[in-house]
């Protein structure tokens, strides 16, 4: 979401924004709109004021004894027109909120300017490229030789991008993610959460998921949504309070079930579990100060980074231009894993910092001590990492020449000591 005040004192600024994103400018719009809202709430307290002033000369006149009669009927007119101009003030008011809703946020000035991910920047890589004897297997056919990868099960029980993991595939997923939780909250400061995985629209709005991305979620029949990513339940605990300046940064961290419904992928990814409408993932989100947000996403993205180090995969870190930012951020760091099978590096962790884009929405803010006035917290996710793509690539470039595939060394303890994983 966005200040108004800014938008009115800053709109040229905002314009140019929102066209290095490649929006048409809004600022207008919104200003226009604005302008109508206020007029009618100044109406609207008008007519309360007049109102307010008529009874009190009518308690006047009634008391020396004068007739009333003509501020009455002022009166009882006033009675009805106050509700209508109500009305239309907080008409105003939702149709601006609705425009500013699906408006995303401005882009930090250090973000490249792209139209699609062909603007992205690399910044560094980390890792050797692994070199085989052998033509290396895709991540399902290495699962399926194992016997250990089932889609053909999924499909039965809940139709395409699904899978069925057994044995000891199913055992390293549930490895991977407590290895990452571990390092997250033993190491790197993270407080682990078990949280819902069914939320309320409120709190997808909040974090810039509703109302512009319902297509791609879940819903039930009721009330309730499917999340997205452990981002929504992690920085909406912050929602519609103020936290005290002391405990910030907050970081936190769950692993979750993540739901998506890919409406958009359509085509892509088919096979495997690239691209999967159900996921394990640990997250990571933090509630930062705005002083600490800009070094809160090096930190963040450092951990995520750490993690593939510990497993010995190779990655890049690339810098999202303007065009492949998500909605809420205004800075996103991805991290790019290597996959042999598709002799490219894939998309496993993504690290913004949305600024008080989403604090906005959810009214977060905090307050320090002596501090007369709040200010509205930052907010910052990353991926730490998604468990599914991080299986896909141990087990890709981990394979060997026999079809087994070797166990990192950093998750032994994690496997009861198995060091490779065998048919």
């Amino acid at each position: 979401m966005h200040d108004l005040k800014w938008i009115r004192e800053n709109a040229a600024a905002f314009d140019q924004a929102l066209a290095r994103r490649g929006f048409p400018a809004q600022a207008q719009s919104v200003i226009d709109l604005d302008a109508k809202r206020r007029a009618a709430q100044t109406k609207f307290q008008d007519l309360q004021s007049r109102r307010n002033e008529a009874s009190k000369q009518i308690g006047i006149l009634k008391k020396d004894g004068q007739n009333a009669d003509a501020l009455m009927a002022e009166v009882a007119l006033l009675k009805d027109q106050i509700p209508a101009a109500e009305d239309e003030e907080k008409r105003l008011g939702a149709e601006i909120e609705t425009m500013l809703s699906v408006i995303p946020n401005l882009p930090a000035p250090d973000v490249p300017e792209g139209p699609d991910e062909n603007g992205n920047v690399e910044l560094k890589r980390w890792g050797d490229i692994p070199k085989f004897a052998f033509a290396p297997l895709s991540h399902d056919v290495i699962g399926g030789k194992l016997g250990m990868m089932d889609f053909e099960a999924a499909v039965k029980l809940s139709g395409a991008r699904f899978v069925v993991l057994k044995g000891a595939l199913a055992r390293l997923e549930r490895a991977l993610a407590q290895f990452m939780l571990d390092f997250h909250t033993l190491e790197n400061g993270y407080t682990e959460l078990a949280t819902p995985v069914l939320v309320k629209e409120e709190a997808l709005y909040g974090t810039g998921q509703l109302p512009k991305f319902a297509d791609d979620l879940f819903r039930t029949t009721g009330s309730h949504w499917l999340i997205p990513t452990a981002e929504v339940t992690l920085t909406n605990l912050v929602a519609d309070s103020i936290v005290d300046d002391a405990v910030l940064p907050m970081r936190l961290t769950a692993q979750t079930a993540c739901f998506r419904s890919e409406a958009g992928s359509a085509g892509r990814d088919t096979s495997g579990m690239i691209r999967q409408h159900q996921f394990q993932k640990v997250e990571m989100v933090s509630i930062a100060h705005p002083d600490q947000s800009a070094e809160e996403h090096e930190r963040m993205t450092r951990g995520a980074e750490t993690l593939l180090e510990r497993l010995g995969l190779p990655y890049r870190r690339i810098l999202l231009c303007t065009g492949d930012m998500g909605f809420s951020s205004n800075k996103t760091y991805d991290l790019e894993v290597w996959l042999p099978s598709q002799d490219r590096y894939r998309e496993i962790s993504s690290c913004s910092n949305c600024g008080e884009f989403q604090a906005r929405r959810m009214k977060a803010r905090f307050k320090g001590a002596g501090d007369k006035n709040t200010r509205f917290v930052h907010t910052l996710n990353g991926s730490g990492l998604a468990v599914g793509r991080t299986l896909i690539a141990v087990l890709e470039n981990y394979q060997q020449v026999d079809g087994s595939v070797v166990v990192p060394t950093a998750l032994h303890h994690y496997m009861g000591g198995l060091t490779v994983i065998r048919s």
